[in-house]
């Protein structure tokens, strides 16, 4: 629809000295009602600029403005509205899907800019429950969706290895663990001594001392705490990778905290050179009244680093490593102050590159109006997660006559896609009260309705392989087999493709994504029901209609991988 947008902004342009194509572009709208057109540009700003009434300049539009593209053009109320020439709109979006399949709806917005991520991000020696899903997958999403505009993308998963919750473990397990009920149970066991550590030091508060104790001696090199440490890591890590593997996530760098270790005496130095760094109570920060702001902590009293230093010295490092465009982080709105602290600081320091960190921040997890807590114990494990809708699949599909060939697959795909899409879907500021039914209903505006509309398609396809395919000037003639209001609501859905991804990048929004693939999921099943396909009056029809299907079906699949979901071709 870009396109058709750029040819009335040119037009219009055309008209008038100072104003812009890409001014009327971005008055164009899309009528909600039908029946005034397909495309409006509303006249009022214009008017203002030409000192004219809306309805006068709409007229005047009217009668300049032509195209073979439009059937008609009305001036109604100070709107101008656009109705496009239905078969030649709809030989250009089937044409034009035909010709850039999987790359349909890409374009080069990117190209030579990059743009790192810093996604899910969980701590080491906790397990990677429910509330981890979030950033992951808004994280992928944004790297897949930047991706897909020409951006290069680089994934950072800056892992919580760092810090006195390692103090706090060491204690527990010298104190009340074993190495063979570690190599046991793993995680598990791991997150049982972190919950009881919290459960003594609420009785002994000398406790949380020895804990820090122990992480001032990680940070000044000791051995024994280190080799601990470096157990938890590996431990922790054969975990987490068995879970991104399960979602399909990837990463470009697994650089946690503790790699900024060597890096953050110089920030230290170059605060201090800098004039901002003070001393408060043994403590070390950076003052931040005068922006209505608490000060950043850098250094604590025994001079161990806090999340402020490490984020510092991180974000310097990657724009020295990637030279980046613009830096993500995506984590929920609870560190808004943090970021918001740190990103001060590094303008502060003088780096006018600290205006390109961007916070992307999202609604927290709760369970039943509860918080979820890993040192209360109070977690549900995504794993567990990902293994109950799996299987919840896998028996829906076994209770019917006809059962898959490749069942486990399918139901990995269909099960895992449910719990990204449930999270996904929603604005990703709000915040989300974890619910069994809610994740695991396949009814509705869900993942798998979705996928269940790309397996239909393919299904049609695969019975009516005996057709030749469209060409592009068969098309043509084709295409005025696909006038009726179920059929063009599906072109309309098609050619607003590109749009909904470019808007997505630019809100940092996936669910804007999601929603698009329910809207033409719906629009096909509509097209569906209303329109016979295999069955279709005549060939001509009949082949027209099934261009329509397999364009449908290429574009569901690119939507589907951009937020992280597979395209099964049977379900």
């Amino acid at each position: 629809m870009q396109k058709y947008k750029r040819l009335i902004a040119g037009k219009v342009s055309s008209l008038y000295e100072g104003i812009s194509s890409e001014d009327i572009f971005q008055l164009i709208e899309y009528p909600a009602n039908a029946q005034m057109g397909d495309l409006s540009v509303p006249c009022f700003k214009l008017s203002k600029q030409l000192r004219k009434s809306p309805a006068a300049v709409a007229e005047e539009l009217k009668a300049a403005v032509s195209s073979d593209a439009f059937e008609r053009i009305e001036a109604v109320s100070g709107y101008l509205n656009f109705y496009l020439n239905k078969p030649l709109f709809a030989e250009s979006v089937l044409n034009e899907i035909r010709r850039q399949k999987e790359n349909y709806g890409s374009q080069k917005l990117g190209e030579g800019k990059t743009i790192v991520i810093d996604y899910s991000s969980p701590n080491i020696a906790k397990p990677f429950h429910v509330a981890h899903l979030r950033s992951t997958v808004i994280g992928s999403a944004l790297y897949r969706i930047h991706s897909f505009l020409g951006y290069e993308c680089v994934g950072v998963n800056h892992l919580g290895d760092w810090g006195t919750q390692f103090g706090k473990l060491i204690v527990a397990y010298r104190m009340w663990g074993s190495r063979q009920d570690v190599e046991q149970r793993g995680i598990d066991e791991l997150l049982r001594l972190y919950v009881k550590f919290h459960d003594e030091a609420e009785r002994n508060a000398s406790l949380e001392n020895e804990a820090r104790a122990w992480f001032a001696k990680m940070e000044q090199g000791n051995e024994e705490a280190l080799a601990l440490w470096r157990w938890f890591v590996d431990i922790s890590l054969e975990e987490f990778k068995r879970i991104y593997d399960l979602l399909g996530i990837r990463f470009d760098s697994y650089a946690g905290e503790s790699f900024y270790n060597d890096k953050m005496d110089a920030v230290i130095r170059e605060l201090k050179s800098k004039d901002l760094l003070e001393e408060d109570d043994g403590a070390s920060l950076v003052r931040l009244d005068d922006y209505g702001m608490p000060p950043a902590l850098i250094l604590k009293k025994d001079g161990s680093s806090l999340y402020h230093t490490r984020d510092i010295a991180a974000a310097i490092y990657r724009k020295e490593a990637y030279s980046f465009d613009k830096a993500i982080y995506v984590t929920d709105y609870a560190q808004n102050l943090h970021f918001q602290q740190w990103f001060k600081v590094v303008e502060l320091m003088g780096y006018e590159w600290s205006g390109d960190l961007v916070h992307v921040a999202f609604g927290r997890v709760s369970l039943e109006g509860m918080s979820l807590s890993t040192r209360k114990g109070n977690v549900i494990k995504l794993e567990e997660v990902l293994g109950q809708a799996i299987a919840k699949t896998k028996k829906v599909m076994e209770a019917r006559n006809h059962p898959l060939p490749n069942i486990d697959e399918v139901s990995r795909q269909v099960g895992v896609g449910a719990v990204i899409f449930h999270d996904l879907s929603a604005s990703r500021i709000k915040d989300v009260v974890f619910s069994w039914e809610q994740v695991l209903s396949f009814e509705g505006e869900t993942g798998p309705y979705v996928q269940y509309t790309h397996a239909r398609i393919c299904s049609i396809l695969a019975k009516a392989k005996d057709a030749p395919p469209a060409s592009e000037s068969a098309l043509a003639q084709l295409s005025f087999h696909l006038q009726n209001d179920a059929t063009n609501l599906l072109l309309r859905e098609l050619s607003v493709f590109g749009e909904r991804v470019e808007l997505a990048a630019k809100k940092l929004e996936p669910s804007i994504l999601a929603r698009y693939l329910i809207d033409l999921a719906q629009a096909f099943n509509r097209f569906y029901h209303e329109c016979p396909i295999l069955n279709a009056e005549d060939k001509d029809v009949r082949e027209a209609r099934l261009a329509l299907c397999e364009a449908v079906r290429m574009v569901l699949k690119s939507g589907l991988h951009l937020i992280g979901l597979e395209a099964p071709k049977q379900m």
